[in-house]
């Protein structure tokens, strides 16, 4: 009676123990809410921010995103097939643009895994939290859009994993690989409060990233800050701009964009179906927006060519001598060209030289250069 009472209290203790240690183990357990991520904007900039309710900025959803955007397994393909991430095109020092120098893609027109092109050259990653009109050159990712699979940033974190002109992914294959790297299911903890891999919080991860790429700091913001002073071709570029040349209808603002969408006399006339079926006509079916396209932000201009939404253009000065010489008037073009019958504004060479020289004031070194946006110098599975 005595052993068998020894044997139940040790047995008790043991239960007790064992209860004990998970209770602690849980109590380990217990998610910490992330810390918000507070954005750097200066106090004469926008404040008008798009972020989801259901995906707010975090330092953690963050960190966790430019871990994914950088990662060339996020294809689902191990290191010994071709790595490619969303970094391979969207480079840092071409303002998360492919850009006319890129080591891989000549003429500045990027291809997938596949080959296969992309329908239109690309739009940088900038500013894009200041955007509530739509992503792409046609704004067809919006909350317009009655494919709810298009609709946010996060989406087009999706499309871009499964495009076939793109990383040519499988979500259930990208999701197994990050899954299975070491060090992911700790940082998707400390974002999400799961260690279960999804491609949902992949998107909501790089979207967050994405969305901290924010552009405040040309020489033209401070000037605007009075902070720095303008050359006089510097300032009579700015004049042309705003005046003689009237950009600013399109590229207004001080994110240098309206985010409308505008056809700008590329070409002549449009019979039949149109030859892209991914201008803004094909999103809104509005005949007025026929052969329209995003005017892009002018921020960083300097490296974002090739120029266009078909990258026909290669070079600043080839956009300003068909902006002065070469508008073509169409049935479709947008009002804002307001010197389309004359075939555009027929700027003098002084003038073009004065207007460039005021483009050039958009370099934001600092967005470039923000050590908070470049290539991890480790990834999770790298860190001791």
């Amino acid at each position: 009676m005595i052993r068998m009472a020894k044997r139940s209290t040790s047995l008790f203790f043991l239960v007790a123990g064992i209860f004990v240690l998970s209770a602690c183990k849980r109590e380990a357990e217990v998610f910490e809410i992330p810390h918000p991520y507070a954005l750097n904007i200066p106090q004469n900039f926008l404040t008008e921010l798009n972020i989801p309710k259901n995906n707010p900025l975090t330092i953690e959803g963050v960190a966790l995103g430019r871990y994914l955007f950088y990662d060339g397994r996020m294809s689902g393909r191990n290191q010994t097939d071709s790595l490619m991430s969303c970094g391979t095109c969207h480079l840092q020092s071409n303002s998360f643009e492919c850009g006319i120098n890129h080591p891989i893609f000549k003429d500045g027109h990027p291809f997938g895994l596949t080959g296969i092109r992309t329908p239109h050259v690309m739009l940088p990653f900038i500013n894009l939290v200041f955007n509530a009109n739509g992503y792409l050159w046609n704004g067809m990712i919006h909350p317009s859009n009655p494919n709810t699979e298009r609709r946010t940033l996060e989406d087009i974190v999706y499309m871009g994993v499964i495009a076939p002109h793109e990383l040519h992914g499988d979500s259930v294959r990208t999701v197994k690989m990050i899954q299975g790297i070491k060090g992911y299911p700790e940082l998707f903890w400390k974002a999400f409060g799961t260690r279960v891999v999804t491609m949902k919080n992949i998107d909501k991860a790089i979207a967050q990233f994405i969305r901290t790429l924010i552009s405040t700091n040309n020489k033209f913001d401070r000037y605007c800050r009075g902070e720095e002073q303008l050359t006089y071709e510097e300032y009579k570029g700015w004049i042309i701009f705003e005046e003689e040349a009237d950009c600013a209808n399109c590229h207004g603002s001080i994110l240098l964009t309206s985010n409308l969408f505008f056809n700008n006399g590329k070409q002549t006339s449009f019979t039949g179906v149109n030859d892209d079926t991914r201008d803004r006509f094909h999103f809104t079916g509005i005949p007025a927006d026929i052969g329209a396209y995003r005017a892009p932000t002018l921020r960083n201009i300097d490296l974002t060519g090739p120029y266009m939404h078909d990258g026909r253009f290669k070079t600043l000065d080839e956009v300003i001598d068909f902006y002065s010489e070469g508008v073509q008037l169409s049935p479709y073009i947008s009002p804002q060209m307001q010197f389309a019958s004359t075939g555009g504004i027929h700027l003098s060479a002084e003038s073009k030289a004065a207007l460039k020289a005021f483009l050039l004031t958009l370099h934001d070194n600092d967005f470039i250069s923000n050590p908070a946006f470049s290539r991890p110098y480790q990834f999770p599975d790298q860190i001791q």
